[in-house]
């Protein structure tokens, strides 16, 4: 089980720098339903409106059939799907095809977990019931840059480019390579409400510690340049 104590000071000191719109969401990956955490009732459209629902402030788990609703999701997650379901998927991507969404041969491009969980545990970071595998920080373009600079800082950037669609994919690619940045997809932005001025920030859980440290420096560092380019924007240097 996780630290709360420490995670939820973890939060409260990347908030403050990065002035986060939303809470930022601890998913876990587990081989076994948990005990002690409360297992989600109901039915989501997606994978990714859990997001907001941990965003919310909500702390539950899921089971692999939470999660039939969203074949991209479920993809993305290595969660087989019933027959039927099965069927859903392949209608899903004849119409993506059709519209010029995707292609098929990017399909087998998509990251995928390489092993799908018994269960996942989603909270918001600062009440992480288990240490989380990934963490998603919802926010603006300017708090990217600085998560992404601390990322960088801290030697666990991915250095791989911005990803697109399907948002979801986002979550093993950095569980393999690190930070990620995601511009989202039009999918994640109906689900989960993220604004036209948001993007998301990746980070595997074991990597946010040393990335809140990080953004110390980074956040001093920015205010000194800041101050200076703005010197030299009100006395352009002569040639």
């Amino acid at each position: 089980m996780s630290d709360s104590p420490k995670w939820r000071e973890i939060e409260r000191e990347i908030a403050a720098v990065v002035k986060l719109g939303r809470r930022p969401v601890a998913v876990a990956y587990l081989d076994a339903e948990p005990a002690g955490v409360k297992k989600f009732e109901g039915s989501e459209p997606s994978g990714c409106s859990f997001w907001r629902l941990a965003a919310e402030g909500s702390t539950f788990y899921t089971i692999p059939e939470n999660h039939f609703n969203c074949a991209v999701g479920a993809y993305t997650h290595n969660i087989p799907l019933s027959p039927e379901r099965e069927k859903e998927t392949e209608q899903t991507l004849k119409m993506m095809f059709e519209l010029g969404y995707v292609r098929p041969e990017e399909v087998p491009q998509i990251p995928r977990l390489a092993k799908g969980p018994k269960a996942v545990i989603y909270s918001p970071l600062g009440e992480a019931m288990a240490n989380p595998d990934v963490v998603l920080f919802a926010c603006k373009p300017a708090g990217a840059m600085l998560l992404q600079e601390a990322a960088n800082r801290a030697g666990v950037g991915s250095g791989a480019p911005a990803l697109g669609r399907p948002t979801c994919m986002a979550l093993p690619a950095s569980i393999q390579h690190g930070a990620m940045t995601s511009l989202g997809c039009i999918g994640n932005r109906v689900y989960t409400g993220l604004g036209e001025d948001e993007l998301y920030v990746v980070l595997r859980g074991k990597d946010v510690v040393k990335v809140a440290e990080a953004l110390k420096t980074i956040e001093s560092a920015n205010a000194a340049l800041r101050d200076y380019a703005k010197g030299r924007r009100q006395q352009p240097p002569t040639l």
